[in-house]
């Protein structure tokens, strides 16, 4: 079986290159990168240039929008499970290898896992769980990422492409819930998609940048959530569940003194709260 790794890039060069490198040590080695290009200069020529003797990369173009990237490189895809690596991550040698192996035994349509930062731990970019099991709709949030998800060819020729409102770059107040919308779509539309922990891949923590760094965000990221559950009509009682923790951590923060925390917290519920009460 064949990978087709869709990755998409805007202003990085050296992450790029890393993301490059651990593809290069994968112990599984039938996959294709295709990289999509959003840079509006040449810096990537290098950076592609240095690996194409030892990969086969496949390099496009496209407009601004991480959901338009995906689409564009989705139209190139030839192989039997695709992948959507962010340009800033990276994969342990052995992923692509447990991934075929799973997904070999027939059982499920998808494999997802988790992230962790670069000393190995279970990074503050989600709560993840810590179990094995079927992803729902219900723990969706806390079961999958769009660049840890692996899905066979099927599932994308059944519900197509990314919503191209939504995500990094996309030019609406939604900068975010893409990488939710993706795979609820999915599990609507009857596939089973499994979660392991052991699946894991390398991010940079967000929060490494200091919690007011990731104030603005959490509005935005926050948006994109609260369209999710507008788009698919999640219950009331799940949304009022996922407005009350950031309405709590915002009060908790306040009361002890960590107004940075509690702003970010305030943030998130607010961008929440927005975007559910859009329009879709």
């Amino acid at each position: 079986m064949k990978f087709s790794l869709i990755v998409a890039t805007v202003g990085r060069t050296s992450e790029l290159h890393r993301l490059l490198t651990s593809l290069d040590d994968q112990t599984y080695k039938n996959f294709e990168l295709i990289v999509v290009d959003q840079n509006l200069d040449d810096r990537l020529e290098n950076v592609i240039a240095s690996f194409c003797d030892r990969l086969t990369i496949i390099h496009l173009t496209s407009p601004l929008g991480v959901s338009r990237a995906r689409n564009a490189g989705i139209q190139k895809i030839t192989g039997d499970i695709v992948g959507f690596p962010d340009d800033d991550c990276w994969y342990p040698h052995d992923l692509l290898q447990n991934v075929i192996r799973l997904l070999e035994q027939g059982h499920c349509d998808g494999v997802t896992g988790r992230v962790i930062s670069q000393d190995g731990q279970v990074s503050a970019y989600s709560r993840f769980d810590e179990t094995t099991g079927l992803v729902s709709l219900t723990n969706v949030w806390r079961r999958t990422c769009t660049f840890t998800i692996f899905l066979k060819r099927k599932v994308l020729e059944t519900i197509g492409g990314f919503d191209e409102m939504m995500g990094p770059g996309a030019g609406t107040p939604w900068v975010g819930g893409e990488d939710i919308d993706y795979p609820v779509r999915a599990i609507r539309a009857g596939f089973n998609i499994l979660y392991l922990p052991e699946i894991q891949v390398f991010h940079p923590n967000p929060f490494d940048q200091g919690l007011e760094g990731m104030a603005k965000r959490a509005y935005t990221y926050g948006a994109g959530i609260g369209r999710v559950w507008k788009k698919h009509h999640f219950p009331l009682w799940f949304i009022a569940y996922y407005l009350i923790r950031p309405l709590g951590g915002a009060l908790v923060s306040l009361i002890t003194g960590e107004w940075a925390k509690a702003y970010y917290h305030w943030n998130a519920l607010c961008g929440r709260f927005e975007g559910w009460r859009s329009k879709v």
